[in-house]
């Protein structure tokens, strides 16, 4: 059987497995490929494809674990506590501040890469809010995912981090050129946040605020540690400004290049707990604390390391890429960092996360490299459909999300589709205004 077939069989395979929950992604991401690879004739050599996989990804993955553990670190020492007071004092009684605040809010907490924790600390510190003014929450769940996926494509985010993975590239490479197109993006999601906010104001009409009841302006130390899920005990409302300062050293050098990033934040997370938690027992607990999403991760990204390795070493990708240029029309192939673009809004709706970016855009990155086109260029493009992710049936965010606002999957769908699928646009436009995509090789 040609490495080609293997190579289309054991991405389907890997697939189903994931898309129909018969396993998680980190064993079929290790079993799959064990298999296939002896079925190619490669058993002998499996070993070595994997560690060979492994090694090429374990810088993304030390780079995941130490960024978990510090924005971990960050929110339980309370970085984000003075942003929460000030933005629930700021918005009053008005609807287009709330909406405005809303996405600031989601934007900062979202830095963290953990779609839940932004999920659960807008519903807990923004929901009363749009509540209290008679604001839809309809606009309350399009915000707070858009500003989500905005931040999420950080190398550290979940989607950008499988792309380094499955093509075994650099983050900082991938995310740098990334920054003008994500602040376009970011910029339209608080224009809309303004836009929806004005509406709100216009439908709701006067309110008069002797007849609402209004909490106090800000928010103590126990109630924000609530609205975090963190222990009240780890928070260091005196050391604020050291974290904020030391946060924005780390993204300077992230942004910047100065180090490699995984050094930066392995720096970044020792300052962090000598500085805010001299006690041992106290680093020790906040390690603990947060070492289960960090290590998930991680793991997750090393065994896309050994899948994608088979797939290389047994010659699959490279066969799977040729058997695609030779059905593909020749003038269409300087197109596919486009077409990628605009395959990944479907793609990223109808597909998991691990479906998509380990099985399926390691061959459009194949394929077009044929064509001069960078695996780079390629994983980027394919992270700017992530918007319509948001509201993808597989996604169990989405249900967390609904059951909190206590709406349906389909009632939100029908009303986000339409931004979702214009901030994709957006983005893609920026992406070859900026030149982080080419038009055509």
């Amino acid at each position: 059987m040609s490495p080609a077939v293997l190579g289309f069989a054991m991405v389907i395979v890997f697939m189903v497995l994931v898309m129909t929950r018969r396993m998680t992604a980190v064993p079929a991401l290790v079993f799959v490929p064990l298999v296939f690879s002896i079925l190619s004739g490669h058993g002998l050599e499996t070993g070595s494809m994997m560690m060979e996989g492994v090694s090429q990804v374990s810088t993304t993955a030390v780079m995941l674990i130490f960024a978990i553990l510090y924005f971990g670190i960050m929110i339980d020492a309370g970085l984000f506590q003075p942003l929460v007071n000030r933005i629930i004092a700021w918005v009053g009684n008005d609807p287009a501040r709330a909406t405005v605040g809303h996405a600031t809010l989601a934007s900062a907490v979202g830095l963290d890469g953990d779609g839940t924790t932004t999920a659960l600390v807008g519903v807990s510190s923004m929901l009363p809010v749009y509540k209290r003014l008679g604001i839809d929450v309809m606009i309350f769940a399009v915000i707070g995912s858009m500003s989500f996926i905005i931040m999420n494509m950080s190398p550290w985010g979940g989607p950008a981090a499988r792309v380094a993975a499955s093509l075994h590239v650099d983050p900082s490479v991938l995310f740098v050129p990334m920054l003008p197109v994500a602040v376009t993006g970011l910029g339209f999601v608080f224009l809309l946040a303004w836009w929806f906010g004005r509406r709100e104001r216009a439908r709701i009409g006067p309110i008069d605020s002797t007849t609402l009841v209004v909490g106090d302006e800000t928010l103590d130390a126990k109630r924000i540690a609530e609205i975090f899920q963190a222990d009240p005990a780890a928070l260091r409302p005196r050391l604020i400004w050291f974290n904020l300062a030391l946060t924005l050293v780390l993204m300077v050098m992230v942004v910047g290049r100065f180090a490699p990033i995984p050094i930066v934040f392995m720096g970044g997370l020792a300052a962090a707990l000598v500085f805010n938690y001299p006690k041992l027992a106290d680093q020790r607990a906040r390690l603990t604390a947060h070492s289960g999403n960090a290590l998930s991760v991680g793991i997750m990204v090393l065994a896309a390391g050994a899948f994608t390795g088979v797939m290389a070493g047994t010659g699959m990708i490279d066969g799977m890429a040729k058997s695609i240029i030779y059905i593909l029309p020749p003038a269409v192939g300087p197109y596919l960092a486009v077409i990628t673009a605009l395959l990944s809004i479907p793609m990223n709706f109808f597909l998991s996360s691990d479906a998509f970016y380990f099985g399926v855009v390691p061959v459009l990155a194949e394929t077009a490299g044929h064509y001069g086109i960078s695996p780079e260029e390629i994983g980027r493009a394919s992270l700017l459909g992530q918007p319509v992710h948001s509201l993808s049936p597989l996604v169990a965010a989405v249900y967390l999300k609904c059951a909190l606002l206590g709406i349906e999957l389909g009632d939100l769908q029908r009303f986000a589709w339409k931004y979702a699928l214009l901030l994709c646009f957006i983005l893609i436009a920026a992406a070859l205004v900026f030149g982080v995509i080419p038009l055509a090789a």
